[in-house]
């Protein structure tokens, strides 16, 4: 009777969870937490040497262009604010980084930081933040998130991009540029295409949204690129270790022979 009783109560819960929409939230995800930001960067190429010096040191990191044209560096995934300010004052006092930035946990907003509109300095400490006046909450919806991800995704085209300069292997630029949009995003997806494959929702081709991740390889057991989807057929990748980002078609030759799908996180 027991057993009966509690084989009841899980067909109620499940019928529950299928009545209102609601689902398990996906393995091999997180939520982003605190993060640090290091300057404002003219140049593409300090930022990827400040990123490179930061892998090296084994902290994963990452540089992006912002809205405004400059290039800022981000890495970190700390519990709270008091954390990231401590790791940050320590890099400061090594004489890695110069001003720096804590970006909060959010669900997406590259917009909303606090800039600094000037090139950091070694020797200077970090800065006092600037107030930041209470804005709105943007709608956080999955169709939103998705949406400033392949927005996101767009800003880098052009950038000549290595996911740690010349300290990753071969390979992994494609997947580590899918991994620093979506932590812009506020997610965490896993480190290599083949991992990024095994996790989220899979999307049919006709099927695909803004912010989906795609993915080829000769097999599903041997994924060897991803890019992101922004719409129209087409999609933002890295194509090879240190080429520009670029826009291509899903319906050029060679990708869709190796297309295998495509798999949603938001």
């Amino acid at each position: 009777m027991q057993r009966f009783v509690f084989y009841m109560m899980v067909f109620v819960v499940a019928s529950l969870l299928a009545a209102t929409g609601c689902a398990a939230p996906l393995t091999g995800l997180s939520r982003v937490g605190h993060a640090i930001q290091v300057g404002a960067f003219s140049e593409v190429r300090n930022a990827e040497r400040l990123a490179a010096q930061l892998q090296v040191r084994g902290i994963e990191a990452f540089y992006f262009k912002r809205d405004n044209g400059l290039y800022a560096v981000r890495f970190g995934d700390f519990p709270s604010k008091q954390a990231a300010q401590r790791e940050a004052r320590k890099l400061v006092s090594d004489g890695l980084i110069g001003t720096y930035f804590i970006a909060p946990p959010q669900g997406i907003s590259v917009k909303r930081e606090t800039v600094l509109k000037r090139e950091p300095a070694a020797s200077i400490g970090r800065i006092p933040e600037e107030p930041q006046k209470k804005r709105p909450e943007p709608p956080n919806t999955d169709k939103d998130m998705g949406m400033i991800a392949a927005r996101t995704a767009e800003r880098f085209v052009g950038i000549p991009y290595r996911w740690g300069g010349n300290t990753v292997v071969d390979g992994m630029d494609c997947s580590g540029f899918a991994r620093a949009v979506y932590n812009l995003c506020g997610v965490n997806i896993p480190r290599t295409s083949r991992e990024q494959f095994k996790v989220g929702d899979p999307v049919e081709r006709d099927a695909l949204k803004d912010g989906d991740l795609v993915f080829f390889g000769s097999s599903e057991d041997s994924i060897n690129h991803v890019g992101i989807y922004v719409g129209d057929n087409r999609f933002v990748h890295a194509p090879r270790r240190g080429d520009d980002i670029k826009v291509s078609s899903l319906g050029e030759n060679y990708f869709a022979k190796k297309f295998m799908g495509g798999r949603r996180y938001f």
